[in-house]
């Protein structure tokens, strides 16, 4: 395996208070209503892996790699999808696509967007 292949298993402080939250999807469908098993960025998700790929960022089949090497280790104890929401996040801290300032800014950002409804 190529060390570009490797997957860095550090934590992210970030990413460790997310995954302590207890806030998937499982959870809060439930409490508003909601009946649809896929959580509402599972498709921006999907999007963004693509989108990734495409542009040669992160291609498909390392991100898999990176996605099973994570899911036996760090992120063992999450359900599907919030795991593999975190480990791309975590993927792409790690190779330095996105830093965890500008990750915890954007979601500032989405949590103020989705608390203004």
């Amino acid at each position: 395996m190529s060390p570009r292949n490797k997957v860095a298993r550090g934590r992210f402080a970030l990413l460790e208070a997310l995954k302590n939250r207890d806030k998937t999807w499982n959870a809060l469908a439930p409490r508003y209503g909601v009946s649809n098993p896929n959580p509402p960025w599972k498709s921006s998700l999907i999007a963004m892996c693509d989108c990734l790929d495409a542009g040669g960022a992160l291609p498909v089949l390392d991100r898999r790699h990176a996605e099973d090497e994570l899911a036996d280790s760090v992120y063992s104890d999450i359900p599907e999808p919030e795991r593999q929401l975190l480990a791309l996040a975590h993927t792409m801290l790690s190779r330095g696509l996105i830093t965890e300032s500008d990750l915890a800014n954007r979601m500032r950002a989405v949590r103020a967007r989705l608390e203004a409804v």
